[in-house]
């Protein structure tokens, strides 16, 4: 009998070392798990409101398919359960989803505390407004490739109702995916049509994204160009590929021109920027949902060392910098910044945002910069004035006066939904409502 158990236990051992080697690898996921998602609560990142997943507690049988499948790290598995970990990485291409095995994610828009406004779209991508068209991340959807097919789907329905007069037949708002696709289809089918674009450059929110990061999950097929066969590709990839396109196809892009507003007179719409006005039979609107910068409305703002992005931390190198916002962003960009050698950056935010708003980690380096003073932050301040070679902050009721070189602005957006709702475009509040399949 001992030499019987003796063969058994040969045989078993294996097994038993490789289930706890099993366990305790997936006990060190856990606590990894466990671990970033109590620093995103501590981070005091909102709950999601675009479009992200939901997860079934019953359903889900703890696969990992879902987190396996996302490229954005934003899922994980606690306790043989998903879990939306990492809630500011998610961009709601709905790979998750699309992954479960037993479908256990849900993609809803909003949460039942924040809620999401989104126009209600036909299925040709009409508002109920006959002549506005909305396509992509304005309309509730992040994904890249739906975007590129919004865009192009758009134009078909717009091809029919052309104009007959001298005015446009479309004017494209937006250079993101679905504003690219969308002008590639407009130049293909030989329509009248103008391509406004606020940034200086191509991408839309893809634009904005951090370097490197990966910026699609699914191949695409544009106009002209035909198919984009990489499932994965960098955000410095992407935006070479469609700055190639724009060469390729010698397709124009009006840059650095911002809608101011849109109206509708008779049966046509009046689209103005700062620089033009142009009248035209269709509009369709390809912006983000991150929206025209929200701006200071301060005296001197108007000047060209003042932007609303960062684009390269080394060109204020030896420079007097003023950032101004309490988020991530503004953390992010005076960072860099005062990394750079012989720079003087001050933070200023109306509340104290500044250190409870950012990831923990900008926290914490936020607080580091200042104590070793390469940063300077002011907070429950406001600009008051932006001088050719000075600032004014009112601070605690006293105006404080500081040499200024260039000024950040990171106060977010403002969404164009006060204007469509002006022409009767109808916008409705979703709070944890799924996405229709």
């Amino acid at each position: 009998m001992s030499q019987s158990y003796l063969i058994i236990l040969l045989y078993l051992l294996p097994v038993i070392v490789a289930l706890g080697l099993y366990f305790r690898r997936h006990r060190k996921k856990d606590i990894h798990y466990r671990t970033r998602l109590e620093e995103t609560k501590k981070s005091g990142i909102p709950e999601p409101i675009t479009l992200h997943p939901v997860i079934d507690t019953n359903k889900c049988i703890g696969s990992s398919a879902c987190v396996r499948a996302c490229p954005e790290e934003a899922l994980g598995i606690i306790r043989g359960k998903a879990v939306l970990i990492q809630s500011d990485h998610c961009i709601g291409h709905g790979a998750c989803a699309a992954a479960c095995p037993v479908e256990a994610i849900t993609l809803v828009f909003g949460t039942e505390k924040r809620g999401i406004d989104i126009p209600q779209i036909k299925p040709t991508f009409e508002t109920n407004v006959s002549g506005i068209f909305i396509a992509g991340e304005l309309g509730g959807m992040g994904l890249i490739r739906k975007g590129v097919e919004q865009g192009a789907r758009a134009i078909e329905t717009i091809r029919k109702n052309k104009s007959k007069g001298s005015e446009l037949d479309v004017v494209i708002v937006g250079a993101g995916p679905a504003g690219i696709s969308a002008s590639l289809a407009a130049k293909e089918a030989g329509l009248r049509f103008v391509t406004l674009e606020q940034e200086d450059g191509l991408g839309g929110s893809v634009y904005h994204y951090p370097r490197r990061k990966l910026a699609m999950t699914a191949p695409m097929k544009l106009p002209i160009v035909g198919k984009f066969n990489k499932h994965e590709v960098s955000k410095e990839g992407l935006l070479e590929f469609w700055n190639g396109v724009i060469k390729q196809t010698g397709l124009k892009i009006n840059f650095m021109e911002r809608m101011d507003s849109l109206k509708k007179v008779g049966n046509i719409f009046v689209v103005k920027t700062p620089k033009a006005e142009y009248k035209t039979k269709n509009v369709l609107l390809a912006i983000g949902r991150r929206g025209t910068p929200r701006k200071l409305g301060v005296a001197g703002e108007e000047q060209e060392k003042v932007v609303y992005r960062l684009i390269d931390a080394e060109q204020y190198r030896g420079m007097h910098v003023l950032v101004v916002g309490g988020g991530d962003s503004a953390a992010e960009a005076a960072l860099s910044i005062a990394a750079e050698r012989g720079t003087t950056v001050t933070i200023s935010c109306r509340g104290d945002e500044i250190f409870t708003r950012p990831k923990d980690k900008n926290r914490q380096q936020l607080k580091q910069g200042v104590e070793s003073k390469k940063l300077t932050v002011y907070v429950n301040a406001n600009v008051k004035e932006i001088g050719t070679d000075r600032v004014t902050l009112i601070h605690e009721g006293k105006e404080i006066e500081m040499k200024n070189d260039a000024v950040i602005v990171c106060a977010g957006g403002t969404l164009p939904t006060p204007m469509l709702k002006e022409i009767g475009v109808m916008v409705e509040t979703y709070y944890g409502t799924a996405m229709a399949k």
